[in-house]
């Protein structure tokens, strides 16, 4: 497993799409915490980051997809998928390097983020003025929002050969995994069961961790969704080998 995990890790970063896709993420991410006016901790006033880690969820829908998309489609796309199966090593565990190979990306994305903390930090009177434990939370919280997306965007390539639709279909469910069972209880009025139908959802459960809170029921919650898709996705490559 870990030949396979070296390989997917080396082949994304001897291409430049690793590097411009989290380029592209950072640039967006620090105009958005420092230059935008709608949402530039400068003109908020406050040494907090909750600004920037209720942004960056949108920010993973695009990034995480566009890492996972080559996962599987290209593997298919250039035929080399069959010969990859031939090899002594079953296909949870080929799916599962390749899960955490783009786990790793997510990670090398988020590392360069924390300059945001310690210069917001710097930057608070009196310097320090940060709650630290929610950042900390919060950025647990995202770490286990990349793992929920990273098993969608794997099933979504797994499906297709082609990376680009495996890019949207991956962005579309990473967006209603987040924002759809929300939007469905308010929809429909569904009163009585807003609450249980939001639990269900990446949201409630991303929320409650930024809040610095670590409930056994989120980690739980991730754990599960990752599971389900990673599941998933060994049905959609074949089955058990």
């Amino acid at each position: 497993m870990y030949a396979v995990f070296k390989r997917e890790l080396n082949s994304f970063l001897s291409s430049m799409v690793a590097f411009i896709t989290i380029g592209v993420f950072l640039l967006v991410s620090g105009l958005l915490l420092w230059f935008f006016p709608d949402t530039s901790i400068l003109d908020y006033g406050y040494a907090e980051m909750g600004g920037f880690f209720s942004l960056v969820p949108y920010l993973f829908m695009f990034l995480i997809p566009a890492i996972t998309m080559r996962s599987f489609a290209e593997e298919k796309k250039e035929g080399t998928y069959e010969l990859l199966i031939t090899k002594p090593i079953t296909l949870w565990q080929i799916i599962f390097a390749k899960y955490l190979s783009c786990l790793v990306l997510v990670l090398f994305a988020l590392i360069p983020t924390t300059i945001y903390y310690f210069s917001i930090s710097k930057l608070g009177l009196p310097e320090g003025n940060i709650d630290s434990g929610a950042v900390i939370g919060s950025y647990i919280g995202l770490f286990l929002l990349g793992t929920a997306f990273t098993s969608v965007g794997i099933f979504a390539s797994s499906l297709t050969k082609n990376q680009i639709i495996a890019f949207a279909v991956s962005a579309a469910l990473c967006a209603f995994a987040f924002l759809g069972f929300d939007y469905t209880s308010q929809l429909f009025a569904l009163k009585s069961f807003e609450t249980t139908i939001s639990s269900l959802g990446i949201n409630e459960h991303y929320q409650s961790i930024s809040r610095g809170v670590l409930d056994t029921r989120d980690l739980i919650y991730f754990i599960s969704f990752s599971s389900i898709f990673l599941l998933f996705t060994m049905l959609a490559a074949g089955g058990k080998k």
